[in-house]
C-alpha cells in the first residue's frame, strides 16, 4: 500500500507540470497532466514516443471522463462501464475535446479506467493522467521500479511505489464503436 504522504508528493509533482511514473496492472507506466502541453512534450521527449502515435489516459473512475462521455449513446456507456475498472482501453470519438498533443493524428483517443489502487489513488487527487508504457521506444516495458530508474535515470520528477498488479500482459485495446479488438492483452 502507498502512503497517503507518498501519494501527496507525486501528485504535487503533476501539478507542478511532472513526468511520473507509476506501477499498473501490468507494467511500469510514465504520466503527466494530459492538459500541460510542456508536461507532455517532456514525456514524449523522454520516452522517444512521435506525437502522431496519440497517448491513453487513464482514471481512477469513470466520471472522471464524463467530459468526452456525456452525450455518448447508452450502449457505448454500457459497453465501458462493464469493463472498467479494470485492463481494458477503448478508442473513443473525442469530438475536438482534447488537445492534439493528446490524440495525435487521430479522431479518437485511448481511454482506461484502471483497476490498480495505487493508479486509482493517484487519478483521485490528479484527476485523469497520461498514461503509457515506461520505456523508451523500441525497449521492453519496464516491470520493476529498478528497470523504470535504468531507463529514465534523473528524467522523472517522481515515482509512485508499489507493486505490479500482477497481470501478464498490458490492457486489452478496443474501438468503441465496433468493437474490433485494435490490439490483444
Amino acid at each position: 500500500m502507498v502512503s497517503r504522504w507518498q501519494l501527496q508528493q507525486v501528485a504535487r509533482a503533476v501539478h507542478a507540470g511532472g513526468v511520473v511514473a507509476y506501477p499498473t496492472e501490468a507494467v511500469w507506466g510514465l504520466g503527466c497532466d494530459p492538459w500541460d502541453e510542456d508536461a507532455v512534450y517532456r514525456l514524449l521527449a523522454i520516452k522517444e514516443r512521435p506525437l502522431a502515435k496519440g497517448l491513453i489516459l487513464v482514471a481512477g473512475h469513470i466520471d472522471q471522463f464524463d467530459f468526452l462521455l456525456d452525450e455518448f449513446p447508452e450502449r457505448w456507456l454500457e459497453r465501458l462501464a462493464s469493463t472498467w475498472p479494470g485492463p481494458h482501453t477503448w478508442l473513443v470519438p473525442h469530438q475536438n475535446r482534447l488537445p492534439a498533443w493528446i490524440v495525435g493524428q487521430h479522431a479518437s483517443v485511448a481511454l482506461r479506467v484502471s483497476a490498480h489502487p495505487g493508479v486509482r489513488a493517484l487519478c483521485a487527487r490528479t484527476g485523469p493522467l497520461v498514461s503509457t508504457s515506461a520505456n523508451p521506444a523500441g525497449r521492453p516495458a519496464a516491470r520493476t521500479r529498478l528497470r523504470v530508474e535504468q531507463y529514465f535515470r534523473g528524467q522523472l520528477d517522481a515515482v509512485l511505489g508499489g507493486a505490479l498488479g500482477g497481470r501478464k500482459n498490458p490492457s486489452l485495446i478496443r474501438d468503441l464503436i465496433s468493437g474490433d479488438v485494435v490490439r490483444p492483452a
